[in-house]
């Protein structure tokens, strides 16, 4: 934060650029008068709790059905779990025995009710239940601002003229998804990071966002006129005439280098001497397939299938599992996708799961064990997997493997679940490649072993980065932090790419290196052929590779190994890559802001 406290600089989660006013979002419970009623009167006062529960039930069907023709049926189900919430029998009635008994209004009883349900969730260690106070926050505010006759802040603005870039504490995944893309310019976060569901969702939905921006709020005021940019985290208050011109300006000439570079999508990602490079799309929501065959997504290096699960009150069948893995595989013909196995805990656990209180959720009972403990789960996604491949080149990646052993049952239940299916006479692949996520000191350690035990290996380098350093990468605070340029970092890079080509195994980054320019020259002087990135930064990836050369990358990348202080690796990369792209001399010229600011730090 600059000085004069008119320029907050945090992490840029979502790209582009917007200028308008600011909306600060107060998503706060309303105070609630205490108030009672006559006798003659509680009838009536239980008959407008109902009538409550009524309208909000109606509101949260009309936003499921926009997040649906949005952002797709799956994700739309986030608002599920607020609806049961809504309807659940045992807590109506708990409301209106406060309301019948008491003689309490029924905003009144419902906030009893709800304080009660809140400080009993608050106080539990499970993270599934620290996440419904999120959804029960979302019903409380709702019924509560109804029977006051109060409007909802999300309301106000979709009432206004221009589109308005929204401040708040905290964007969860349930808000993201209520904002039109015609009345939101953009968001801005205290908490949050690029990795957090609430910025892939953002970035899906193509709204502009900042997160990170401790202390934000107090300093803004709703109708200040803002500048936000979402590459880079910047958003200036109350900008002066120079500065919003000067924006204008360098949003016209990225959005000019933008059509410059996707004119070369078609062209191969081949370096100046020759060397090839493969160039995958992670997919987190199915909308975003299009977006990776769009801007020339070579395959899928990284297809998330929590959303599968997370809102929803039941698991997915395996037949909607196979059917959306099957529609993948036909979107990308011929061309690999690595479907990661559910992972699940830290802070995405699914209602149907009950995970047991934990102090430190992330390195607890999450991703791979989850889905070895529980095989029934398991089991399912492998089927429907193994029935994808019958027709597409599908291929199972697991998740914070630490263990080779862990690899090894994973293996039995692919032979168990094919042996099932061909004793049923199900179409279905009768081998599946089987990948391993190398996240972890322990997989770097072990990866020699890993490599001869698997077909082929993909560095999570967002969770590598977390692992190494002991950075939280969900924690704003820390941001400055998590560097994936750290010396550590770089060495474990060198190492794992070492043990992919001595055994002769695919060795790729589906992390955010993989969508930075210069972490994308380190990896391809380390060795790595094959990228996953974001689809939205192929065709900047792909411009960048054919005017690198492999040879002068890897003579950086040698200087980078040495480097034993993040300022020493920076140096010797921003040196070597200067030979090819003059970052200084174009900044802010040609480049879009993701190459001119080369930062790790979400």
């Amino acid at each position: 934060m600059s000085a004069s406290g008119r320029i907050l600089t945090g992490i840029g989660v979502s790209p582009g650029v917007v200028i308008g006013p600011a909306l600060v979002l107060e998503w706060n419970i309303p105070d609630v008068p205490n108030r009672v009623v006559a006798r003659d009167q509680v009838e009536g006062e239980v008959a407008r709790l109902h009538a409550a529960v009524a309208e909000v039930r109606g509101h949260l069907d009309g936003l499921r059905h926009r997040a649906e023709r949005r952002i797709g049926a799956e994700e739309a189900k986030i608002f599920d779990a607020q609806i049961l919430m809504l309807e659940d029998q045992e807590f109506l009635a708990g409301v209106i025995r406060l309301i019948r008994d008491n003689q309490l209004s029924a905003e009144r009883a419902f906030e009893f009710k709800a304080l009660e349900m809140r400080a009993l969730w608050a106080r539990s260690t499970s993270v599934r239940l620290r996440e419904r106070v999120v959804d029960l926050t979302a019903v409380q505010l709702r019924v509560l601002n109804y029977l006051l006759g109060k409007p909802m802040a999300l309301d106000v603005a979709r009432e206004g003229p221009d589109p308005v870039v929204v401040f708040m504490r905290e964007l969860t995944p349930g808000l993201t998804v209520q904002f039109d893309r015609d009345t939101i310019a953009g968001f801005v976060s205290e908490e949050g990071t690029r990795t957090s569901h609430a910025a892939i969702l953002a970035h899906s939905l193509g709204i502009p966002c900042v997160m990170g921006l401790v202390g934000a709020l107090p300093r803004v005021r709703s109708g200040t006129r803002v500048i936000l940019d979402g590459s880079t985290g910047r958003v200036i208050l109350d900008p002066r005439p120079e500065e919003i011109s000067g924006t204008q300006a360098g949003e016209r000439r990225r959005q000019a280098f933008e059509h410059e570079i996707e004119r070369g999508i078609a062209q191969p990602a081949v370096t100046r001497d020759g060397v090839r490079v493969e160039l995958l799309g992670n997919v987190d929501l199915p909308e975003e397939l299009e977006a990776a065959a769009i801007h020339g997504a070579e395959g899928v290096g990284l297809l998330r299938t929590e959303f599968l699960v997370l809102g929803r009150s039941e698991m997915p069948s395996e037949d909607e599992q196979a059917a959306y893995f099957t529609r993948v595989g036909a979107r990308f013909p011929g061309r690999p996708v690595m479907i990661r196995s559910y992972d699940l805990g830290g802070d995405k656990f699914p209602g149907p799961l009950r995970p047991p209180p934990e102090a430190n959720p992330f390195l607890g009972w999450r991703a791979l064990r989850v889905c070895l403990d529980r095989p029934d789960i398991f089991r399912g996604q492998i089927r429907a997997i193994l029935r994808a491949r019958a027709t597409a080149d599908v291929r199972l990646l697991l998740p914070l493997v630490t263990q080779l052993e862990e690899v090894r049952q994973t293996k039995e239940l692919v032979a168990e679940a094919l042996a099932d299916l061909i004793r049923e006479g199900r179409p279905a692949a009768r081998e599946l490649p089987l990948g391993v996520m190398i996240e972890t000191p322990a997989a770097v350690v072990l990866v020699d072993a890993l490599a001869a035990e698997c077909d082929f290996l993909s560095v999570g380098s967002n969770d590598l980065t977390q692992y190494t350093l002991v950075v939280d990468r969900g924690n704003a605070r820390l941001a400055s932090r998590f560097n994936a340029i750290h010396p550590a970092v770089v060495r474990m890079l060198q190492t794992i790419a070492e043990a992919g080509r001595r055994a002769g195994k695919p060795t790729s980054v589906c992390g955010e290196m993989a969508s930075d320019p210069l972490a994308a020259f380190l990896l391809l002087g380390l060795g790595y052929r094959v990228l996953s990135a974001s689809p939205t930064s192929l065709p900047l990836m792909r411009w960048l590779i054919r005017r690198l050369d492999a040879t002068g990358a890897a003579a950086a990348a040698a200087a980078a190994v040495q480097g034993t202080t993040e300022r020493a690796v920076r140096e010797a990369l921003e040196q070597g890559i200067a030979t090819y792209v003059d970052l200084r001399s174009l900044e802010g010229e040609r480049l879009p802001p993701g190459l001119r600011e080369t930062s790790f730090t979400a």
